[in-house]
């Protein structure tokens, strides 16, 4: 690895590539030595293992905390008396939150080391997690969820680092464990909240809170593999390593492309998630199905997330990926416009597959780079500009349902959105590294 100052994590030993023009890891592209546990001592055999168990947990954790809310959204404004506004705001305060905290992250882990840094996120995660149904107030509530929030955010740019930095020539296998577990956390977390808070009394308090235990096993790994990691001592010394030309990201077109499309598919799945119910029951259908429905769009991206991610790895370009998850968007938005009753079914399935942009995005942050360095900077540049791009498409959706009074134009807005992604995908798909670029 060239980026040994970034990590108090890293394979404990074996060969390191510092060469910046080497292709992208990946099956296609196999670095030497990558991937590979050290042969020789114990923690050499199961501190990789630990590593996937930490990125498996951390990312069951990284949408809990915000589907959770929204299943009880009713009762928290019932029981905070929170004003349509403030309401509102919480299902902004993601976006903007991942934008503003997710930049500081490159900074923290060169600081900390990314292990140091996620698990500190997973502790803010338990923390923000258990404390906003308590703290009292609005404001109390706010200022505890963006504590969560900021755990999630570092977390988020620092998993693809971590996979990179691991398993450089698996990135797409492990980045698709990865991507799984975060739809399942998402799905869990939308499916079970309110049964588990008529289970547990009905308070939507202890409904909130009850999250909090899963952050707390996910902080356990990391404490471990940070342990580890600094009992072994620094990777290598300040005077080992190879002088690295610095990255200057918002030069790499490739950089901006993988911005906007990061932040194009999330605007789509935040829409999604936000309004497609609303979509369905418009139409005459039941809002129980209308909820199962997002949840068969939520679930599809559990065994997606995992196969996609190889298959983007072992492809020179997945600008085709991108395409056909855009086409399946653009049908899916056909369908809701001319048929949303009749075919519900088929378009609920149809915008999952589309959503399914987000581990693709995450896939070719990981390829776009030719070291873990390059990865961090890449990865916080693309999902901060990327949040901040999705934080007005639900808002112009709603104000467009409210103005026209009918769901024509937000859904034409939809779809005219799906066609810039589908050219910027195909841009950051193309099998180029960001430091040949600036």
């Amino acid at each position: 690895m060239a980026d040994d100052d970034l990590a108090t994590l890293g394979p404990a030993a074996g060969p390191r590539t510092t060469s910046t023009d080497q292709p992208a890891a990946g099956p296609e592209h196999p670095q030497p030595g990558a991937g590979a546990a050290p042969a020789d001592g114990p923690a050499g055999r199961w501190l990789p293992r630990l590593v996937i168990a930490g990125l498996v947990l951390a990312a069951l954790n990284l949408r809990p905390a915000i589907t959770s809310l929204g299943a009880l959204l009713e009762e928290v404004r019932d029981g905070l008396g929170m004003s349509g506004t403030v309401a509102g705001l919480l299902t902004s305060v993601p976006a903007l939150c991942f934008a503003a905290f997710g930049i500081a992250a490159p900074r923290l882990a060169r600081r900390w080391g990314p292990g140091a840094v996620v698990c500190t996120g997973m502790v803010a995660i338990t923390v923000g997690v258990v404390a906003r149904p308590y703290v009292g107030g609005t404001g109390g509530f706010l200022a505890a969820s963006a504590l969560a929030l900021a755990g999630i955010a570092v977390s988020n740019v620092l998993m693809p680092v971590v996979i990179k930095s691991w398993f450089p020539s698996r990135v797409g296998p492990m980045t698709g464990l990865y991507s799984m577990a975060l739809a399942l956390g998402t799905s869990l977390a939308a499916a079970l909240t309110v049964p588990m808070t008529g289970a547990l009394g009905g308070s939507w308090r202890t409904g909130l809170a009850v999250w909090a235990a899963l952050a707390a096993v996910a902080v356990l790994p990391w404490l471990v593999v940070v342990r580890q990691r600094r009992a072994a001592g620094p990777a290598g010394s300040t005077a080992a390593r190879p002088a690295e030309s610095p990255v200057r990201i918002t030069a790499s077109p490739t950089a901006w492309a993988l911005a906007v499309f990061f932040g194009l598919q999330a605007t789509a799945a935040y829409i999604t998630m936000g309004w497609m119910p609303q979509i369905f029951r418009d139409a005459g259908v039941s809002a129980g199905t209308a909820g199962v429905l997002l949840a068969v769009t939520m679930a599809m991206g559990v065994p997606l997330s995992f196969v996609l991610p190889r298959l983007a790895a072992r492809m020179r370009h997945q600008g085709p990926l991108a395409v056909l998850l855009g086409l399946c968007g653009l049908a899916g938005y056909a369908g809701l416009w001319l048929a949303p009753a009749a075919g519900a079914w088929a378009w609920a399935l149809l915008m999952g597959i589309s959503n399914c942009a987000f581990p693709l995005a995450l896939t070719m942050i990981g390829m776009r780079s030719t070291s873990s360095a390059g990865v961090v900077k890449l990865s916080a540049f693309a999902q901060s500009v990327g949040y901040l791009i999705s934080i007005p498409g639900p808002l112009l959706v709603g104000t467009l349902y409210q103005h026209s009074g009918g769901w024509g134009l937000p859904i034409a807005l939809m779809a005219g959105l799906m066609v810039p992604q589908i050219a910027v995908g195909v841009l950051a798909g193309r099998d180029r590294r960001i430091e040949d670029e600036v």
